[in-house]
């Protein structure tokens, strides 16, 4: 019986695909590795929950798997992919929302990311792994605000740094749908990180509370000398 050969790591997509239609099992876990990271984002995106981007993502690598036969190349592998998986998350999203408003990427709608300037000769200091982190976080939450037609685009566009062609094949919209929901993605962004900003600056080395009391003691306790003698002047 002949052995598969183990694909190296930077094999072609066409070489990991034939090797998955013969049965390879370690050239679809290397099929999965490539690709996790923009697969979960386009499931997170559309789903907006972890764990159930998670099981959706398991769903549809379960439909890779079994059509991978059939793929005829006639998109690149990780668009055709990437269909696969937004449609699981889409149906799964309907499923949930079936009495309220469904996801519909090719529906209308009426409605930069800051890059980080780290030195990378220097070891991050606690504080700042906090700071970035709640960044993160921040980002995030503002992605997940996004309409969600919009926030796909976005994430496939911004974070994925697909082309505008490409995004268009993975989603089944017309390119200047892509540039279109992009360019308001971005709008609203901006906006919604800019009225945090503005709210960070409101609070920025507040006055009120322990620090306004504990001040105004201060001044009292040393003024005080200079008001008694002023009350034994007015009042002898």
């Amino acid at each position: 019986m002949q052995t598969a050969t183990r694909l190296a790591k930077d094999a072609s997509d066409d070489a990991i695909v034939q090797a998955v239609a013969a049965g390879d099992v370690a050239a679809f876990e290397l099929l999965m590795r490539r690709y996790n990271r923009r697969l979960y984002r386009t499931a997170r995106s559309i789903l907006k929950d972890d764990a159930e981007a998670e099981d959706a993502l398991q769903e549809a690598y379960l439909l890779i798997h079994r059509a991978i036969g059939q793929f005829r190349g006639e998109a690149g592998l990780s668009t055709w992919m990437t269909r696969i998986v937004a449609n699981e998350a889409i149906a799964r999203a309907r499923k949930r929302r079936r009495r309220a408003e469904i996801i519909q990427l090719d529906g209308e709608t009426e409605w930069e990311a800051a890059g980080d300037a780290m030195n990378d000769a220097m070891p991050e200091q606690p504080e700042q792994a906090a700071l970035r982190a709640e960044a993160r976080r921040l980002l995030e939450r503002k992605i997940d605000d996004l309409p969600d037609n919009f926030r796909t685009v976005f994430m496939l566009r911004a974070l994925e740094e697909l082309t505008v062609d490409e995004t268009a094949q993975c989603l089944g919209i017309p390119e200047a749908t892509v540039r279109t929901r992009f360019f308001r993605a971005r709008g609203l962004l901006r906006e919604s990180l800019s009225r945090e900003i503005d709210h960070a600056f409101d609070e920025a080395f507040s006055f009120d509370g322990a620090r306004c009391d504990r001040i105004v003691a201060g001044v009292l306790q040393r003024i005080a000398p200079d008001m008694i003698a002023y009350l034994k002047k007015i009042d002898p």
